[in-house]
Parts: structure tokens; sequence; C-alpha cells
């Protein structure tokens, strides 16, 4: 099977579970909460569009990396709806945090319901997540459920210290590029590490195997924030869906904007004293392409894609059309245009 038809069978599975879960495992007193997380998702609106419902990238992961192992995927899916309950849980969190009014091209589950409201929807999602990580060891077994329940609870503290760290910087007028890559690998990286790696857990495959997942996962997650931030300056805005000059006119720490303030005295000077303004916006652009932080981001994202598809070689594979499609899913999250 390819790519395509990998995910025709799968997309469907995971949204009929996540459905399930939200509608059979939320007491029914609550009905709230069902309607929040089905407004999250975007089940409420009338089109039903994919774009509102995100990709769904980190259950397939999940889900591919278990049947290259020579696991049943369908046995793991339990596993896969935790790991997307997990991550919709942060970006609820993170909107509040944020300050952000938007995501996936509508508003947020707290512009329209209220804080207090959202963060309690994104508790009960978490709480989902851990009941559904629980039912792995039905599936499989006992054992397997409890190492994958841990696995996934560190992670959760993973990438809330990497949030902590996210909202740390704002107040910081340099951040060092080591500690920039270690917010993003506890912000991005973590949960796709442990996508991979739990895959690799619910399929009963080696240690071997789970630690080139494992790494497989963590060097994507750090790749695929590198050419996003490459993306929030030079990008494409029709298919990035969001001004290219907005990461620069906001003052996000970004990857190539962190390089030119640590290497380049008169871009600090201007970000410092002026901020980045429709006036100066071209010539800190420029800037950023003269003084090598186009380059170095790319470079970045190249040497963690690398490292990326090193450690799946590693990989004992079972199901080689399983392999190839993970192949072909990573080419796509790192030469993605959006």
């Amino acid at each position: 099977m390819t790519l395509k038809e990998y995910s025709q069978i799968m997309i469907p599975e995971i949204e009929k579970a996540l459905k399930s879960t939200i509608l059979k495992d939320i007491p029914d007193p609550f009905p709230g909460l069902q309607e929040m997380m089905n407004y999250h998702f975007g089940w409420l609106e009338n089109n039903n569009s994919q774009k509102s419902q995100g990709k769904q990238i980190r259950p397939i992961i999940l889900l591919l990396c278990n049947a290259v192992c020579g696991g049943d995927w369908k046995k793991a899916l339990p596993a896969a709806i935790s790991i997307e309950l997990i991550h919709n849980f942060s970006l609820i969190h993170d909107d509040i945090e944020d300050k952000s009014d938007l995501r996936r091209g509508r508003q947020t589950l707290w512009k329209i319901y209220g804080i207090p409201q959202a963060i309690n929807t994104g508790d009960a999602m978490f709480s989902l997540a851990q009941i559904n990580m629980l039912k792995v060891g039905n599936e499989i077994n006992k054992q397997i459920g409890f190492d994958a329940l841990q696995r996934l609870n560190e992670t959760c503290l993973i990438l809330t210290g990497g949030q902590n760290l996210d909202i740390s910087f704002e107040k910081e007028t340099r951040v060092s590029l080591e500690r920039y890559l270690l917010m993003i690998g506890g912000k991005t990286a973590a949960l796709l590490s442990a996508s991979s790696e739990i895959g690799a857990i619910t399929a009963l495959t080696s240690e071997n195997n789970r630690n080139a997942l494992r790494n497989y996962g963590n060097a994507l997650g750090l790749a695929f924030q590198a050419w996003d931030d490459w993306l929030g300056i030079w990008g494409e805005e029709e298919q990035t869906g969001k001004s290219t000059s907005s990461d620069l006119m906001t003052g996000k720490k970004s990857l190539p904007i962190l390089f030119a303030l640590e290497k380049d005295e008169e871009f600090l000077q201007i970000y410092q004293d002026e901020g980045a303004t429709q006036e100066n916006y071209r010539k800190l652009l420029s800037m950023l392409e003269n003084n090598g932080a186009k380059k170095f981001t790319e470079d970045i994202a190249k040497q963690y894609t690398d490292t990326a598809l090193k450690s799946l070689e590693e990989t004992k594979v079972s199901d080689k059309n399983a392999f190839q499609s993970l192949l072909e899913l990573t080419d796509l999250l790192i030469k993605r245009n959006n």
C-alpha cells in the first residue's frame, strides 16, 4: 500500500475513534464538554472541512511505526487517539497562553466559549487521552498499556517544559540557539518522538526499534519546526495561510531571527531600538538573507532531516509498504509549503 492508501484507511478510523471516545467516555450529564470538543475538532461546521479538523499527522505516524515493526495497527488505534488528544489539549492551552484568536482558519475555542471553559475542556481532553492509552492494555496486554502510558506522561512533562521556556522567552531580549532548540525539542519534537516510539511499543518490537524510532521522531520534530520557522518568513502567503511578515512584525523569536540577533550587531540594534515596522521590514528581511540566517535555518532543517532518515535506516523493518509510506510522509513534512 502507498501512503495515500494507508491514509484513506487510517484517517476515517482515527476520526471514528475520536468521535466515539468523546461521545461514550464523557459522562452523559456533561454534554457541554462534548460540544466544545466537537467545535475544536471542526465537527460542528456545516461543511465539516478537513482543514478545520487538522492533518492528524501524529496518530498516522504512530500507526505507521506500529505497522513498520510488524504490529496490528488497529490494536494500536487507542494509543493513536491518545496522542491526538494530547496534541489538541496542548493546542487549546497554547491558544489561550498565546492569546491566539484563530486556529485552522477559524476562531479558537476560548474566543467562542471563554477562557475558563476552554481551559476546562483542555483538561477533560487530557483525561480522555489517559483513558484511551489505558485501553491499549485491553487491546494488547497490561504491561504494554502501562509502558505506553508512562511514555505518554513523561512526554507531557517535556511538552509543558517546552511551553514554559517559550513563554519565558517573551520577556527576554536575546535567547541562545541552544535554549531555543531545547524549547522546540519540548514543544514540537517530544510528541512526534513519543508517537513514533509508542508505535513501536504497541508492536511488541525490539528495544533497538524503540530507540531508533524514538530518535527518528525527535529529529523529525526538530526539522519540522526549523522548516516551519523558515516558512514563517520566506514561505508563500497563499500556501501558508499567514503573512510572511508576521514572524518579524510580531517579534517572534524564531530560528532565523535568533541567529541574526546573535550574529549581526546591526540587526540586533535595529530590532531592539525600533522593532520591526512596515518601514524597515524590507531592510530587516534583506539582512536576514545577507547575514546567513536564511541559509542557517535551511542547514538546521537538513541536518535534522538527515538524522531522522538515518534513524529510520536503523530500524528492522517488518512491513516494507508501511516503511516506504513513512519515508514518503517524512518527505512531505520536511518539504511542505504550509
